[in-house]
């Protein structure tokens, strides 16, 4: 048997441009063996360039042009961290990202694009679009069609800007809004003097043919709401203002000390920063100093080979870099808003609707590279193994994380029904509570453990998850965390990046805890097969603390956040699920329940956290306990963004099944949606069995603390059994 391949390098990259998009679809096809990777972006989607200005004129949805960055880490075996890198500390060799630790590397690689932004000119900041980031962009543009659509906006657009970029955006606009748009283009100098004379002539005529105004030699002074100021004294009436007069790098590169042309990151051939050969840069961020080239995504998507190999032969050791050479021109599609196109090359006049039809199928040709991502085979079974293996292992899909992972609620049961009840005084209460009670001078003590499998590869992220997680047992008996003791088994790697996980693992840990007012009080650590981490905490409350047992009918049912965490996590492992779910289930999930509990708990006649066995096995244990019965309205209860269509696609956690066991004490109407209530949750929401008098008083406190919560059902009188209605 091979033994676990060590990680022993970091390779880094910030951004989520072409070139990184196309670096991480091949790692996936051919990683590098020891190498952690991770892709550090501000989203869990890019824009892809060449489809914005079809976005606009309404030729291409929003997700058509959307790389999924989500599904393509998972693709590469990255972790996928999702915030904004503000600072790189070159002397650390470590990379600042706001709310999480500093994430290390050896290797690292900018490809963060640039910003069309014009931070000097009064009121663009309040009153403007910048055409890029483009992400930021296209929502923006959706919101203001939809404003205008419907009447709540008007339809005058001023676009800053006449080179390609800003004629472009105008033609989609004007195409987008109709006949009675009037859209005005606004340049300072003179307009798409970066084109050949036919080309320019073509997209004059253009402009002219769809009676959108173009001023040349016209500076903008500022803008105000409804309207931008020019230099002359005039003002053009503007509703929506899109900024696309040039490029500007992010400002935060400055303090890195790097060398750079305008705050463009110089390269030397190699596309390796000529002041840190630990750096790399690609596509609009670099400055190419050995050929210098205007701004373009051609440049950066053959960017990618080169820098693949040269990021390879850094990581190693081993070979020798390439040189990129750019091309001296290249041929330019420029959309002229309705389906038809103008072509510069050579200077070669190219003009008509044949064009759109070769730029759309380019550009889609470009998206199916992340759309219809390769898929590895995995190492089958050998032809002859023990009886039972090809049974258990099912349709073979990866084993869980989370709370997925855990072992099923009937076997939990048959293994604790032996333990003998408590002997001691001072322990209140036994196997299958939320947490154990202790007596602890005037007052009480409880204490859980909970450990959870790695979903995520980023440790920072996951141990905060697994944080909240563990304080939910003590949440959801209404105590305060007091201390907690972390266990950590890491995957082999070398001492190095045992150290630089640890650092990152105990930073999130003890940012949770301290919140909750708790310390972390120290812990254990080993190597094993895989990232698992887990806390034992305890927590006080002054008095006993409330179980499962105390529900009464006429109680009404109360849930504090929506559920699908398991779905969707199991749908993300098999590069499934949409990455905008994604990144709401992991804010959900990031939601402690320290506010809700201190509203709840001193109401409530029953609380529990939904975790492992899901809704329906965590609202039937607390039945059991309180000797009820209980209805709840399926419409009623919160489902997170995507969850009910991958569970209708047949996606669902590793423990779903055994949860499934659970349906023999209900009644219900089988569906998608109703199959959610037997989702493995990580750190889900409070369960709390609250008096319909209390309701508006929840209601209200709720609210003033912006916690969320639904009312989702109630108890009754009978054996226990749920009733689901809807």
């Amino acid at each position: 048997m091979r033994s676990q391949i060590p990680l022993t390098r970091d390779l880094v990259l910030v951004g989520g441009g072409h070139t990184h998009a196309l670096v991480l679809r091949m790692w996936g096809m051919s990683p590098l063996p020891g190498v952690r990777l991770t892709l550090i972006s501000p989203g869990p989607t890019a824009a892809y360039s060449g489809m914005l200005p079809g976005h606009v004129a309404g030729h291409y949805c929003r997700e058509a042009l959307q790389i999924d960055l989500v599904k393509l880490a998972r693709h590469a075996g990255a972790r996928l961290i999702l915030g904004c890198a503000t600072e790189i500390d070159r002397s650390a060799q470590r990379v600042t990202v706001p709310g999480r630790a500093p994430v290390a590397y050896d290797v690292l690689s900018l490809d963060i694009g640039i910003t069309s932004d014009m931070p000097s000119l009064p009121g663009f900041a309040e009153h403007a679009v910048p055409a890029k980031p483009l992400d930021v962009f296209a929502d923006r543009w959706q919101a203001y069609v939809e404003a205008a659509r419907t009447g709540n906006s008007g339809t005058n657009v001023a676009v800053i800007g006449g080179g390609i970029a800003g004629v472009e955006l105008a033609l989609a606009a004007r195409h987008r809004l109709g006949d009675d748009a009037r859209v005005t283009v606004i340049e300072a100098a003179d307009a798409l003097t970066a084109l050949g004379r036919g080309a320019r002539k073509a997209l004059l005529a253009h402009l002219e043919n769809a009676g959108i105004r173009l001023l040349t030699h016209t500076p903008v002074i500022g803008i105000d709401s409804g309207r931008v100021r020019l230099c002359d004294g005039r003002s053009i009436a503007s509703d929506f203002t899109i900024g696309a007069a040039g490029a500007r790098a992010a400002r935060w590169l400055a303090s890195s000390g790097l060398a750079s042309r305008d705050g463009f990151i110089t390269v030397d051939e190699t596309l390796r920063s000529t002041s840190d050969p630990a750096i790399f840069a690609a596509g609009d961020i670099a400055d190419l100093a050995h050929a210098p080239r205007p701004k373009a995504g051609v440049y950066a998507v053959r960017q990618m080979p080169v820098l693949r190999h040269n990021l390879t032969v850094s990581l190693t050791g081993q070979g020798r870099m390439r040189a990129f050479k750019p091309q001296s021109d290249y041929l330019k599609l420029i959309s002229t808003g309705g389906k038809g196109a103008v072509a510069d090359k050579w200077g070669l006049p190219l003009n008509g609707r044949w064009l759109w039809r070769l730029k759309d199928r380019i550009d889609r040709k470009f998206m199916r590279k992340f759309t219809e991502l390769p898929v590895m085979p995995l190492p089958g079974l050998p032809k002859v193994v023990a009886q039972g293996v090809r049974e258990e292992l099912g349709d073979g899909k990866p084993l869980c994380g989370g709370c997925g992972a855990k072992v099923g609620l009937a076997g939990l049961k048959a293994a604790i029904a032996g333990l003998p009840a408590p002997r001691r005084c001072d322990v209140l209460s036994g196997p299958g509570d939320d947490a154990a009670v202790l007596v602890c001078g005037k007052g009480y003590q409880v204490i859980t453990t909970d450990h959870v499998r790695a979903f995520s590869l980023d440790p920072w992220l996951f141990a905060k998850i697994t944080a909240i997680h563990a304080m939910g047992d003590v949440w959801a008996m209404g105590a305060r965390p007091q201390s907690a003791l972390a266990q950590v088994i890491l995957p082999r790697m070398s001492a190095r990046l045992q150290s630089e996980t640890l650092r990152e693992i105990m930073a999130a840990a003890s940012g949770v805890f301290a919140a909750a007012g708790a310390d972390v009080v120290g812990g254990h650590s080993s190597l094993g097969s895989e990232l698992t981490v887990g806390f034992t905490v305890t927590g006080l409350c002054e008095k006993m603390p409330i179980g499962q047992s105390g529900a009464l009918p006429g109680d009404v049912l109360i849930l504090t956040k929506a559920i699908g965490t398991g779905v969707i996590l199991a749908a993300e492992m098999a590069r499934a699920a949409p990455g905008r779910a994604v990144a709401a289930a992991i804010a959900s999930m990031g939601r402690p329940l320290m506010t809700s509990s201190a509203i709840l708990a001193p109401l409530a006649h029953a609380m529990t956290d939904v975790t492992g066995f899901g809704l329906a096995g965590h609202l039937l244990g607390m039945l059991e306990a309180s000797g009820v019965a209980a209805t709840i309205d399926l419409d009623a209860i919160p489902v997170l963004q995507g969850a009910e269509t991958l569970a209708a696609a047949g996606h669902g956690s590793t423990l779903l099944p055994a949860n499934r066991l659970a349906a023999a004490r209900m009644t219900l109407t089988a569906s998608p949606r109703s199959d959610l209530l037997f989702d493995p949750q990580t750190a889900g929401g409070l369960l709390a069995c609250v008096p319909l008098e209390s309701l508006d008083a929840v209601s209200r406190r709720m609210a003033e603390a912006d916690e969320a919560f639904a009312v989702i059902g109630k108890i009754t009188k009978g054996t226990p059994f749920l009733t689901v209605i809807g």
